[in-house]
């Protein structure tokens, strides 16, 4: 089987990848702190991009709309620790502080390697061998130590961590012009944006006289065929860039809109 996951409890797995890549797109609920132990993950959002190896321990803040891949590398799988730092179990730990909070421009927050963390980080692996149950408590002081050693190797996390802001009501045209990329559930483009599902479709309509199944479908083989024809990329790396499920189901869209396929377009370029 090429992807395992064991969970010590909900908020806290080891997943282990050995296929050619997993892809991904997110924009999650609660924040995600991961331990790269082997392999690679490519980070891809809007305006940044991010390649962490085997080692790193980065965080991915709540609500980032982001492409991940995650790659086995140097004849290992992808092996990850992540841990999920809920919104609740955050307020519960800042109770009983008080953060100075700094506005932060850094999206995805990597962490050098520091022995706090790495020992908290590789204790948790033994415990995915545990047959029974493991203890809620424990699970519970384990995730607690995480988000204290945080505090203590970055003194700029607080602005992340103590911040329980939900998204509010933004421009849609220009949000979505900058993450149209984006394989999101127009429900989750509604959230970040600030409105109900109902509200989102109709604001859209407003701003692009359009559906907005349509006008993303455009928007990113317009993307795809820049990518080809302007910066020589390969079919194989373009569609998981430009928001497709699928290599077929991008060249099928692509030929239908464009009359060649990508293949047949770079072959076309070539001989031109």
């Amino acid at each position: 089987m090429d992807y395992q996951v064991n969970y010590i409890n909900s908020d806290i797995k080891l997943s282990n990848y050995s296929g050619k890549l997993f892809k991904t797109e997110a924009a999650f609920n609660d924040h995600l702190l991961v331990w790269l132990i082997s392999g690679e993950t490519k980070i891809i959002q809007a305006d940044e991009s991010f390649v962490f190896g085997a080692g790193s321990t980065f965080l991915i803040p709540r609500n980032q709309l982001a492409t991940i891949i995650n790659i086995p590398k140097d004849d290992l799988p992808h092996k990850a620790v992540a841990m999920h730092l809920s919104a609740k179990r955050l307020r519960g730990f800042y109770n009983h502080e008080n953060p100075t909070l700094k506005t932060s421009t850094s999206k995805i927050f990597s962490f050098h390697r520091h022995p706090l963390l790495e020992s908290c980080l590789t204790s948790l692996i033994p415990y995915f061998e545990m047959q029974e149950n493991f203890p809620e408590n424990i699970a519970s002081l384990k995730i607690t130590e995480a988000i204290s050693i945080l505090r203590t190797i970055d003194k700029e996390i607080d602005s992340i961590l103590a911040n329980f802001e939900e998204p509010y009501k933004i421009d849609l045209a220009s949000f979505m012009e900058k993450n149209f990329m984006f394989n999101m559930p127009l429900e989750k483009f509604g959230y970040l944006t600030g409105r109900s599902l109902t509200t989102f479709k109709r604001d859209f309509y407003k701003a692009f006289n359009v559906t907005p199944q349509r006008w993303l479908t455009k928007k990113r083989l317009e993307l795809a065929y820049y990518q080809l024809t302007e910066k020589n990329k390969k079919p194989v790396d373009i569609y998981y860039e430009t928001g497709f499920e699928n290599l077929s189901h991008f060249s099928f869209a692509f030929k239908k809109r464009f009359g060649y396929s990508p293949t047949e377009l770079q072959k076309i370029n070539k001989n031109s």
